[in-house]
């Protein structure tokens, strides 16, 4: 009979540890997969957001392009042109196209604050073998070193439009320049072959200026340089030798990567901006920041985490419950009337301690009062004395006087202390009557209009002429004064107590206003603790008693004292109390 607790109770721990790890391996399964789903979701949205932005971002450059494309056609086809180059007229070649291309060069006026879409810095004409033909000298065609002419020329006439990026070298400044060049075919109107072409140099837009600048970085690699990007040495390396990785394999038309520039991680995008042209192959390469998807997955997977660990604690809880309710029949059935007599005597003998310590808490209570108020008193007589002889120096009565008010506070902190045990042992019960609150509240101002008044505090007093409560007149009187001197310690200098008070269906409210420094919006949830004070009036008298008294008195009367507010220069509390059934005759 004695094996038998022992053995069911193994059974139950046994049953609760096999629940635990079918809950526990449920959990694991779940947070893996949900984490798995939510991260992926999550990469998939950051994807989404990326192809959005650079799918408007290609759709403004095609229009751009667009226009580049249909301007330069419709140039080239001018008659003018035609006839300078079918009748092998080269020197008035230049002359006919300076009329039609006078706004494609003009630039735009400094200060101005628009952006004209399209501006050429040069343009040439390439003869049937597609060298460059030089313009007259001093000629509005745009100023080009010969290096940077000859590469204008291509090995032979395009029969479509050709798109290229050329360098130059500016001697004013001795940077790199580069020019983007669109070649058009001029076709004869009557072989309808190509006789020769049109080039034309444009200022490069960088890809991030006309959309979603915010998001992405762009510039473009051009003869294994980058273009646009201006950033340092070592992020330029660093994305450098990520474009050579990609750019090698000319069979793919986009490639992407991450690459970490600066110890942040980018998404780049890195596509061919000319593909099939005869001039060299120029890339267009775009940078997208993944700093805050890593934030918003690392956000979700401590979500997950979380949840999972309360998920995880609440079957564990709940397996330990179902065990043992489960196993509640097995071992009832097993125990047999001596456990039962064991148990009963355990619960008698545990009854018997907790009231014995109940009766020796109201001992201590009740014997509490003479043991600490009678040397509070002996030491109050004495100071008392000391202060009646007449011999003692000044600073001396000062500093007795000091010791007098101290002991005065910690006479009160005992009472309330005291009164408090009460409340909390359950003793405190309180004796209904009909109470005007317009009369106690004035009597609480009459007591505090003989106190020394350091902040010349101005009161304002609004109530009615009568406010019938239902109540203790000696517990709401010590609601009253705790509230009342809170609000005159922790005012300010000339500052003003302001009283007022409503009544509803069943209660009756009295706020309490006064100026003063603000709580604290971190100390307010705690204002109500014992021992706790404010840190606005850390250098005032008080023991951080008055508060919560005041408020466990009011909830036995089934009201309540709670701070209304507290912004800026004004802080107000509120007591509610029950309103009399019968209100009083005035």
């Amino acid at each position: 009979m004695a094996n038998r607790p022992v053995s069911f109770r193994s059974f139950r721990w046994r049953l609760m540890a096999a629940m635990m790890l079918v809950v526990g391996l449920l959990t694991v399964a779940g947070l893996y997969f949900a984490q798995g789903k939510a991260l992926a979701n999550a990469e998939n949205e950051h994807r989404r957001e990326f192809r959005a932005a650079l799918e408007a971002l290609n759709a403004a450059q095609a229009t751009r392009a667009d226009h580049l494309a249909e301007r330069c056609r419709t140039l080239v086809s001018n008659p003018r042109i035609h006839a300078a180059l079918e009748d092998d007229a080269l020197d008035l070649l230049y002359i006919s196209a300076r009329d039609e291309l006078s706004d494609l060069m003009r630039p735009t006026p400094q200060g101005a604050t628009f952006r004209r879409p399209v501006h050429a810095r040069f343009y040439r004409f390439l003869d049937a073998n597609g060298a460059v033909i030089a313009p007259p000298e001093n000629h509005d065609a745009g100023a080009l070193d010969p290096a940077v002419a000859a590469q204008l020329s291509l090995p032979r006439l395009p029969t479509t439009t050709q798109l290229g990026w050329v360098a130059r070298t500016p001697s004013a400044t001795g940077g790199q320049l580069l020019d983007e060049v669109i070649a058009t075919p001029i076709v004869s109107s009557e072989t309808r072959r190509a006789i020769a072409a049109l080039v034309v140099g444009l200022e490069p837009t960088p890809a991030s200026e006309p959309v979603l600048a915010s998001t992405l970085q762009t510039g473009l690699w051009v003869d294994g340089r980058l273009q646009f990007f201006p950033a340092d040495a070592a992020s330029r390396e660093a994305l450098a030798a990520a474009l050579r990785l990609l750019v090698a394999d000319e069979n793919r038309q986009r490639a992407t990567a991450t690459v970490d520039l600066a110890g942040h991680l980018n998404l780049l995008f890195c596509q061919p901006l000319n593909a099939g042209s005869n001039y060299p192959l120029a890339h267009e390469f775009f940078l997208y920041p993944l700093d805050s998807a890593l934030a918003q997955q690392s956000r979700l997977r401590w979500q997950i985490l979380g949840a999972g660990a309360l998920f995880l604690l609440g079957g564990l809880g709940a397996s330990h419950l179902l065990a043992a309710r489960l196993s509640r029949p097995v071992e009832k059935m097993a125990m047999d009337s001596a456990v039962n007599a064991l148990q009963r005597s355990r619960a008698e003998a545990a009854l018997e301690s907790t009231q014995a310590e109940l009766q020796r808490s109201a001992r201590f209570s009740a014997n509490a009062s003479h043991q600490l108020k009678t040397p509070v008193a002996v030491l109050r007589a004495g100071l008392d004395e000391l202060l009646a002889r007449p011999d003692l120096p000044a600073e001396v009565r000062e500093e007795l006087r000091g010791l007098v008010e101290e002991t005065t506070r910690f006479t009160g902190m005992i009472e309330d202390l005291l009164l408090l045990s009460r409340v909390d042992a359950g003793r405190v019960r309180i004796e209904f009557a009909d109470l005007d609150l317009v009369h106690l509240v004035a009597t609480c101002l009459d007591d505090f209009s003989v106190l020394p008044d350091p902040f010349e505090l101005e009161i304002t007093n609004r109530l009615p002429d009568q406010l019938s409560i239902s109540g203790e007149k000696r517990y709401v009187a010590h609601i009253l004064q705790n509230t009342f001197d809170n609000a005159r310690k922790y005012n300010r200098p000339q500052g003003r107590i302001d009283i007022s008070a409503r009544t509803e269906i069943h209660r009756v409210v009295l706020t309490i206003g006064n100026t003063g420094r603000q709580i604290p919006r971190e100390h307010q949830p705690h204002l109500f603790d014992r021992f706790q004070r404010a840190a606005t009036g850390a250098d005032l008298p008080g023991h951080g008693l008055g508060l919560n008294l005041a408020r466990e008195l009011a909830r036995l009367h089934g009201g309540d004292v709670r701070l209304a507010g507290s912004e800026a220069d004004w802080t107000e509390f509120e007591i509610t109390l029950p309103r009399a059934v019968s209100p009083r005759a005035g």
